[in-house]
């Protein structure tokens, strides 16, 4: 009987430590390879040039939350941003730039002229409606002094072309010595387009 008592053990053992082999060969799944930010940013490349910008600007998002260090999103979403004429949106985006590269050009010159741009129409429609007045008036004419002597320019915002025919035929009237009440009178009420000519 003890031959066949301690083949019985035997057989138990063996088969327990099959389980405990077979517990320990879990199958391995293969390890998932996380994209990286040259591969996020050419699949929102491609959604951008497919005329899918909000899209695109999305996935800049996703790779800007997933690479935070990187500078190359917010770059795409500024200038996005900027080429679609919101420049709220595109100075914001532009200071994330400047966050992780205080010295990137494109970012400044996006924050630049996106302000003005957002300040020109601010001082039209305040011109509008006779407002600018006081310290605001005040405070206009110094940051337009200074954004004059900054791009070495006397007009902040040029005229555009039949402004400045309108005007040159104003001041050829005016010479000849017919009346140029008329041609003044247009030349004025265009040039009131440009907010910046009234802060001298």
């Amino acid at each position: 009987m003890k031959p066949v008592h301690t083949l019985r053990r035997l057989a138990g053992a063996t088969s327990c430590a099959a389980i405990l082999a077979a517990c320990n060969t879990v199958p391995q799944v293969p390890e998932i390879p996380k994209p990286t930010v040259g591969a996020l940013m050419e699949k929102a490349s491609q959604a951008a040039a497919s005329g899918q910008k909000e899209q695109a600007v999305a996935l800049w998002k996703q790779t800007a939350a997933a690479f935070p260090a990187e500078k190359a999103p917010w770059v795409s979403i500024a200038q996005t941003r900027y080429d679609a004429g919101q420049y709220g949106e595109a100075i914001v985006s532009a200071q994330e730039i400047l966050v992780r590269d205080p010295n990137d050009q494109l970012a400044n010159s996006i924050i630049a002229i996106s302000g003005l741009r957002l300040s020109t129409r601010a001082l039209a429609d305040l011109s509008r409606q006779n407002n600018l007045s006081g310290p605001l008036r005040t405070e206009s004419q110094d940051l337009a002094k200074l954004l004059r002597e900054s791009l070495g320019e006397t007009v902040l915002v040029p005229p555009q072309p039949a402004q400045a025919s309108a005007a040159k035929a104003a001041s050829n009237t005016a010479r000849g010595g017919t009346p140029a009440k008329k041609g003044a009178a247009k030349a004025r009420q265009e040039s009131s387009a440009d907010p910046f000519s009234g802060l001298k």
